[in-house]
Order: structure tokens, then C-alpha cells, then sequence
């Protein structure tokens, strides 16, 4: 193990300049963990994965959505960002086309411990070879498309090629390309070219596939929807986003009577709601005091992602406020962010950075764990000795 990651080692992985372009990708610190934070995560992973299973929770979820429900592979790449250091952790969403795992992983080869980024590189394949053979058992999965708005422009693009040689090293031909390079025919299949299209793996943020770019994709969807396996599976899915990652499902995570109403156990209810700060809807009709009570206040859009639109209620302005009561955000209550010390790589001298814990997690099992350090009021990877950072989980810390 050493006292701060190979940067060489990064550089040969990532390629020349990436991150010369990224400065900001990886920090240079190691973020420990308490064991009890990391069992109640554990825990909670397991009984939100459970409850997203049930029958009355997927009929909210359907009614609300005005779509049907169906029988579906989970959907790869999921995780949960939490914030920690208080008396449990607190959930501050969920993403269904969460990046930087295999960042991660690369990270850990950085600390020395590659047995280990071996290990989960390992989990993280087997997830995509499990989504195929739940959705399609008699098919050998042959070619994956790695998909995203301008992938060569995406901050995390450096990602998209460890993807497409990961799944090449395990015999499966892998792509990346945009939306709109690809084609749909009848039976839901997607083609690139020439080329047929088994699995679509999903990095877009259109989460319902509504735009034009994506309507190839939005085709084969519909076939999937319709329960028809001889197209591609496009994985993570609208469906998906529904039942983990619309950020209206936080009212329900944090309302133990409402989570009873979905068949839980007072104690069950109450363990997955103690973990997630309370969620309310907000409406204009509660303007007032939405605005007088704002410093409580976390304000996210229903269906954001990256941190995109979302405000610190200290931090609003009038007009910012006004556009939030046009609808479509929901108020979280609060939770600060735990906080580390980092030696600023420019000046040497000592700050103390803002992160999120990243926890990674398929079909109930966490996979992989990770920090994002940051100044600000959200994950920039803008801020000088932020980035991705390892975790390690410490037993001897409460």
C-alpha cells in the first residue's frame, strides 16, 4: 500500500492527456469508512433492493409513472450516494447510469491493491453477463454498445474505453458510439453499421429515451417493455429509473408510514427510513413556506442527475426560487456532507474538502465503494485535490 496514488500508473492506464484534461479526476487521499456505517449501508442496500421488489411499491411506481411495471433484469450500474459522520448514514439519492467504477478500480491498482481491482473488475463483468442470461438464457452475449450524447466528449469518456476493453478481455466485442448511429429493425434490434447490437450499455441522461437522438433506442425499449427477448436489451432502463432513481421515491424511502403501507414492518420501515433524510414534493401552494424555512432545505429536480439544478436552500436566490416552483423538484432535508483534510496539490497547504460516499451495488450486493471530494455545494470534479478517492472501510472507527 502506499502514501498516495501512482500517477504514472493512471497515466499509462487512462492514456496520453486524459488526465492532463481531467486535473481533477482523482484525489490523492484514501477516505475511511466506520465498519458500523459500512454494515447499516450494507443493510440498507438489501432492504431497498427488497422493498423495490414488492408488489405494492411497483404499483405506486406504475401509477405514478402512468407506465406498466413488467418483469425486467435490474438494470446494471446502480448506486447510492450517501452522506456520513452522523448517528447513520443518509441516503442523498439513487442513480440508475451511475459512473466512475471502473475509475475506481483503476484507482485501487494506484494504492497497490490490485488483487483486489481484479476482484471487483470480476463483479462488475459477471453483472452484465447476469443482466443477458435474466433477459435472454439461450443467446451467447456477443456485442455490447456503450452509449452516450458525444461519448468523446464526456468528462468520463476515459471510462467508456476501460468498459470496452473490460468486456473485449471476457471474448465480447464492445463499441462507443452515439444514439443516433444506431438503427432499430422490427423484432427490437439495434444495429450499429453492420453490426447487431445484443446489449446496449445505457450512459445517457435522457432517462425516458424521449428525445429524437434516442429514438432508435426508444424503439428497441418498447420491445423490451413488451416482454420480447429477440432485440437488444437496453440496460439501464426507463423502467428502472423509475423504481430506483426518481428522486420523488425519496418521500416515500423517508416516510415509515408510508413504506408500512407497502407491506414493511414497523422495525423494517423504520431501518430504511432512518437512513434517508425526510423528502417532501414542492408546490407552490407552500411557497411561503418552502422560502421562510429554506436553510433546511436541499432542492433537487425529480428527475436530475449530476448534481444538475440542485440548490442549498441557504444558498437561493429569489429567482432561482421562483423557477424551482414551476414544479417537478422535490426539498430534502439537509444533511451535511462528512468532511476530509487534503494537502492542495498546487499549494501544499492543508483544506478541508466536502464528499459523498459512492456505493455501488447490484441486484442487493454492494460491489464497490468510493468517495467524491469537493468544495462547492455539490460533486464538481472541479476543485483542486478533489475527485474519485478509495474508501477503506476502518474497524476501528464508530
Amino acid at each position: 500500500m502506499f502514501n498516495r496514488p501512482d500517477r504514472a500508473l493512471l497515466e499509462a492506464a487512462l492514456g496520453a492527456g486524459a488526465l492532463s484534461d481531467r486535473p481533477h479526476l482523482f484525489s490523492d487521499v484514501q477516505v475511511l469508512l466506520a465498519q458500523t456505517d459500512y454494515e447499516r449501508i450494507v443493510g440498507f442496500v438489501r432492504a431497498v433492493s427488497d422493498l423495490v421488489a414488492c408488489p405494492a411499491y411497483e404499483a405506486a411506481v406504475a401509477e405514478r409513472q402512468a407506465m406498466p411495471i413488467m418483469p425486467m433484469p435490474p438494470g446494471v450500474c446502480l448506486a447510492f450516494d450517501f452522506h456520513v459522520g452522523g448517528d447513520s448514514p443518509q441516503l442523498i439519492e439513487i442513480n440508475t447510469n451511475a459512473g466512475g467504477s471502473l475509475l475506481v478500480t483503476l484507482l485501487e491498482r494506484a494504492w497497490g491493491r490490485a488483487e483486489q481491482a481484479d476482484q471487483v473488475e470480476v463483479v462488475l463483468s459477471t453483472m452484465f453477463a447476469e443482466e443477458w442470461s435474466t433477459w435472454q438464457s439461450g443467446r451467447p452475449l456477443q456485442t455490447i454498445a456503450i452509449v452516450d450524447e458525444s461519448p468523446d466528449q464526456q468528462y468520463l469518456y476515459p471510462e467508456f474505453v476501460r468498459w470496452q476493453k473490460l468486456f473485449e478481455s471476457q471474448g465480447v466485442q464492445a463499441l462507443i458510439c452515439a444514439p443516433e448511429q444506431l438503427r432499430c429493425d422490427e423484432p427490437g434490434r439495434l444495429w450499429f453499421g453492420e453490426q447487431a447490437i445484443d446489449l446496449l450499455y445505457n450512459r445517457l441522461t435522457d432517462f425516458s429515451l424521449g428525445s429524437e437522438p434516442c429514438a432508435a433506442i426508444h424503439a428497441a425499449w418498447q420491445h423490451q417493455l413488451a416482454g420480447k427477448t429477440q432485440g437488444t436489451l437496453v440496460t439501464p432502463h426507463p423502467q428502472a429509473h423509475a423504481l430506483w432513481a426518481d428522486k420523488r421515491n425519496l418521500q416515500w424511502l423517508s416516510s415509515v408510514t408510508t413504506l408500512q403501507d407497502f407491506g414493511l414492518t414497523q422495525g423494517e420501515a423504520a431501518g430504511i427510513a432512518q437512513c434517508v433524510p425526510r423528502t417532501i414534493p414542492v408546490t407552490a401552494a407552500e411557497a411561503n413556506t418552502f422560502w421562510l424555512t429554506r436553510k433546511q432545505w436541499f432542492f433537487k429536480p425529480q428527475a436530475g442527475f449530476g448534481s444538475r439544478a440542485a440548490y442549498r436552500g441557504d444558498k437561493l436566490t429569489k429567482r432561482v426560487f421562483e423557477d424551482i416552483l414551476r414544479g417537478g423538484y422535490v426539498a430534502q432535508t439537509f444533511a451535511p456532507p462528512p468532511e476530509v483534510q487534503v494537502a492542495d496539490p498546487e499549494t501544499g497547504v492543508p483544506v478541508s474538502l466536502k464528499y459523498d460516499l459512492r456505493v455501488y451495488a447490484y441486484a442487493g450486493e454492494v460491489q464497490l465503494l468510493a468517495a467524491r471530494l469537493y468544495q462547492g455545494q455539490t460533486t464538481n470534479f472541479r476543485t483542486s485535490g478533489g475527485g474519485f478517492a478509495p474508501v477503506v472501510v476502518d474497524s476501528g472507527t464508530h
